[in-house]
């Protein structure tokens, strides 16, 4: 029963080792293809494509943040007309007002 246990690891290591080498071996052929297949200036297009998008961008935020300094609106917030309450708050003031009774200090 041994032998036949050495003669069945044996076998599964050689298949394993097989079966991986052959992997190993598309996936070189692969990586090979497409090194020399590869279009190199449809790369350096794309990158040129998203530089100027880039630059493009930069640009418009620049010249909106000009434009709203020279307006003189960054950093100014306008203060509300009336006093900002909600209408929970004030029925909760209100009902305080009355448990409290009108008391005057």
């Amino acid at each position: 029963m041994s032998e036949n246990f050495l003669l069945s690891i044996q076998i599964t290591l050689i298949s394993m080792c097989l079966v991986f080498g052959a992997i190993v071996l598309l996936w070189g052929l692969m990586s090979l293809i497409t090194h020399i297949f590869a279009d190199k200036e449809a790369g350096l297009k794309v990158q040129d494509e998203s530089r100027k998008k880039k630059a493009r961008a930069a640009a418009a935020a620049v010249a909106v943040a000009l434009t709203e300094q020279a307006q003189n609106r960054i950093g100014h917030f306008p203060m509300p007309n009336t006093a900002l309450i909600s209408a929970w708050q004030l029925g909760m003031r209100t009902r305080q007002m009355h448990q409290k009774g009108n008391r005057k200090l």
